[in-house]
């Protein structure tokens, strides 16, 4: 697995993401940039949702900001803009493939999968963390706290929490016992009480605690 150092042992990250990560690759050569990022790697439940995302560099939407950053309502009318001006995938990994595997690597394969299935090749991926996932078609560097230094990861984090939200409130009315809605699958106080209660669903990670027994 490529691994890449911290840029520094303080690194001086900007206040807000920008561009100069995808600048930098222009320059040299890769015209298409791909930010990778992923959303639910800490959740009781659910998949791990990834996004690839190319920004159209004549039309970037005012605001990107790593997803934990913004407000619901941002997030909504961002993740709007995004897919209207950016080219974009997603994918995910489920909770039996999280089960088969660990979260990181699941993690790792539904960034894989996002940026394969994105409508054009990108020249270059930016990733967000230390890793970058194995079997990519282009080069990529990965980049810590990248969601919020590149324009492109953070827009990947908010496709990727929103597409997971999305997905989780909709889990909520096949399980509603749950409370899936209003924590997302993490371990809320309601959450955990739920499980007690009731035991895990098919959504569950069982390799996690509190399902996990040993």
């Amino acid at each position: 697995m490529a691994r890449t150092p911290p840029d520094s042992l303080f690194p001086d990250y900007p206040a807000t993401p920008d561009y100069r990560f995808e600048q930098h690759a222009v320059q040299n050569g890769f015209p298409l940039v791909a930010g990778l990022d992923e959303a639910g790697r800490g959740p009781l439940a659910g998949p791990v949702v990834a996004a690839a995302v190319i920004l159209d560099p004549g039309c970037i939407p005012d605001g990107l900001d790593d997803s934990k950053a913004l407000k619901p309502a941002r997030r909504e009318l961002l993740y709007e803009a995004i897919l209207t001006s950016s080219t974009v995938a997603v994918a995910s990994a489920s909770a039996r493939e999280i089960e088969a595997t660990d979260i990181r690597a699941a993690s790792l394969a539904a960034m894989r999968r996002a940026l394969s299935a994105l409508p054009v090749k990108a020249d270059y991926a930016l990733v967000d963390g230390r890793d970058v996932p194995e079997g990519l078609d282009c080069m990529a560097r990965a980049l810590v706290k990248g969601d919020a230094r590149s324009l492109s990861i953070a827009a990947a984090s908010i496709i990727a929490k929103v597409t997971r939200d999305r997905m989780m409130k909709r889990a909520a009315a096949i399980y509603p016992e749950y409370g899936f809605e209003s924590h997302m699958g993490y371990g809320a106080q309601r959450h955990l009480k739920a499980i007690a209660e009731h035991g895990p669903c098919p959504l569950h990670r069982m390799t996690f605690r509190p399902m996990r027994k040993d």
